[in-house]
């Protein structure tokens, strides 16, 4: 599929502002702003098994398109809320565990990039890998 593969950051836009957003203290956003992210995905069939590797934490996480789960944000932030394919974009609706507020998430192949964006709070930030 498409979104196989292992994807490193190669730049972000906005993303101090969507951290903000979220809560995130003052050093966790200078700190996560360079976060030397590495996203390894494998899907088979609605399954999907992603690794996120980065300067702070290594974690795998595995779904079921659809199936809501429980995730676990860098900063500790704790979020519920499942993954599915529209088109061919991943769209994911979360909902934060602290204060019910709603997280989207879009992953999609652009060109050879794959672009992760988030909104929160009508603040909207795009991360952008490129295959590594």
């Amino acid at each position: 599929m498409a979104f196989n593969g292992t994807w490193k950051i190669d730049r972000s836009e906005n993303y101090e502002k969507f951290m903000e957003a979220m809560g995130v203290n003052i050093m966790k956003r200078k700190l996560g702003a360079h976060d030397n992210l590495k996203i390894t995905i494998q899907q088979d069939g609605n399954k999907f098994t992603v690794k996120e590797a980065s300067n702070f934490r290594t974690i795998e996480i595995a779904f079921t398109l659809g199936e809501n789960f429980e995730y676990s944000l860098a900063d500790g932030t704790e979020l519920t809320g499942s993954w599915n394919l529209e088109g061919n974009k991943l769209v994911a609706t979360f909902t934060r565990k602290d204060n019910g507020k709603v997280l989207k998430a879009y992953r999609e192949i652009v060109g050879d990039e794959l672009v992760q964006t988030y909104v929160y709070e009508g603040v909207e930030s795009k991360r952008i890998f490129k295959r590594g």
